[in-house]
């Protein structure tokens, strides 16, 4: 059993590594693992060894938090990516047990983002589904091992494949606690599933769930009230949102207006807190001089804790973000990537890897061309600790 680092400290970022309190979750810092989509399980949909590996790395490196890459939530019509990882079955929940341990053995703690890919779903063998029977812009992500062909014309929910739906997210949220995860995270973003009930163009529905706005995010709000409700107070409940989609570079909401009664409406239906990310996140979202989405999460969420997400890698840039009380956390995701150490480098004032986008081709896997050895060597060793990446030191 190797020793842990301590955890960071600094005068210089006093905010970014003081302690903060999500519901009942106590974090040693305001450091956060962005999830990223990684497609490395097993053909199955459970974890493998170097998953865990993957996720200690973070934790070892001083992030107070790790959200994981989107879990898929049923087998029916959730699943998104070949090899993605899911939390619908005994297996996949057996499988996530020795990811959490490892995580909080090293002292951090540990959300599973549950996503259902909806009309973005590219997997062979799942069939797709969505507010409405509209085909998203774009092609297949070959990335994600996608064959860079249109996306399928998607199935329109029924009502009953609306309860199903949520159904998957309770369970899902059941099966989270079981493997021992501190939260869930539900992905409201990217346009996928529930990303889609908000937006305008992809949900075309005449009930209670299409037209205005506020009827627009009455899915995701009760996806988040039913997990709140199954799963009580004692755990968190959080919840991503983006106006553009991994598709849609483009999409904006319709305005603050819009902005402030999504917001809302998450905080009405229990969530602990609301993570933005993308166009708008941490810049002027509607104006060249107007409220960021983080903003105005803060301001019409009910207070409770935002997490913003985009360029925040440079550490004065995220420690201003966290001093104005705009959010209360912030997430790292490229920049953690090949700085899995971000927090302690930053501590110590250690140069950053730059990220290249070559290391996500051909495929956005653990097996990319990220050169472990070499962060080994160049990223950890200067910091006094060559065995904080894991690998087989237990």
């Amino acid at each position: 059993m190797i020793e842990n680092p301590p955890a960071p400290e600094s005068n210089r970022y006093p905010t970014l590594f003081s302690s903060v309190r999500i519901d009942s979750l106590r974090l040693a810092n305001r450091a956060t693992v962005a999830p990223m989509t990684r497609t490395s399980a097993h053909p199955d949909g459970t974890a493998t060894d170097q998953m865990v590996d993957y996720y200690r790395r973070y934790a070892r490196g001083g992030f107070g938090l790790i959200i994981t890459e989107g879990v898929y939530t049923d087998t029916a019509h959730a699943q998104g990516y070949f090899q993605q990882p899911g939390i619908a079955t005994d297996a996949q929940v057996a499988a996530w047990q020795p990811v959490v341990d490892a995580v909080h053995g090293a002292g951090a703690a540990i959300v599973v983002q549950l996503m259902h890919a909806g009309a973005q779903g590219q997997h062979a063998d799942t069939a797709t589904v969505a507010p409405s029977a509209v085909r998203p812009y774009g092609t297949t992500n070959p990335i994600y091992h996608g064959d860079g062909t249109a996306y399928r014309l998607p199935e329109a929910l029924t009502e009953a494949g609306i309860i199903q739906v949520i159904d998957g997210f309770v369970a899902s949220a059941h099966n989270a606690r079981q493997a021992g995860f501190d939260g869930v995270e539900i992905h409201g973003a990217n346009g996928y599933l529930l990303d889609e009930f908000i937006t305008d163009y992809h949900n075309l529905r005449d009930d209670e769930y299409g037209g205005g706005i506020g009827n627009r995010v009455r899915m995701v709000r009760r996806v988040i009230q039913s997990v709140r409700d199954a799963l009580g107070h004692d755990f968190t409940v959080g919840v991503r949102l983006s106006q553009i989609k991994i598709n849609d570079m483009e999409h904006r909401w319709a305005g603050p207006e819009d902005a402030a009664i999504i917001f809302r409406a998450m905080a009405e239906a229990g969530a602990s807190y609301i993570h933005v990310t993308g166009a708008g996140a941490v810049e002027p979202a509607f104006s060249e001089d107007g409220p960021t989405l983080t903003e105005l999460a803060a301001e019409h969420g009910g207070g409770i804790a935002v997490i913003a997400n985009g360029g925040l890698h440079d550490a004065d840039k995220a420690e201003k973000q966290l001093a104005s009380g705009g959010a209360d956390l912030i997430a790292i995701g490229r920049g953690a990537l090949v700085n899995p150490n971000w927090p302690q480098r930053i501590a110590q004032e250690c140069v950053q890897h730059a990220f290249d986008a070559d290391l996500l081709q051909p495929l956005a896997t653990l097996d990319s061309q990220v050169d472990w050895e070499q962060v080994r060597s160049d990223v950890f060793e200067p910091l006094g600790k060559s065995d904080w990446l894991g690998g087989d030191h237990q």
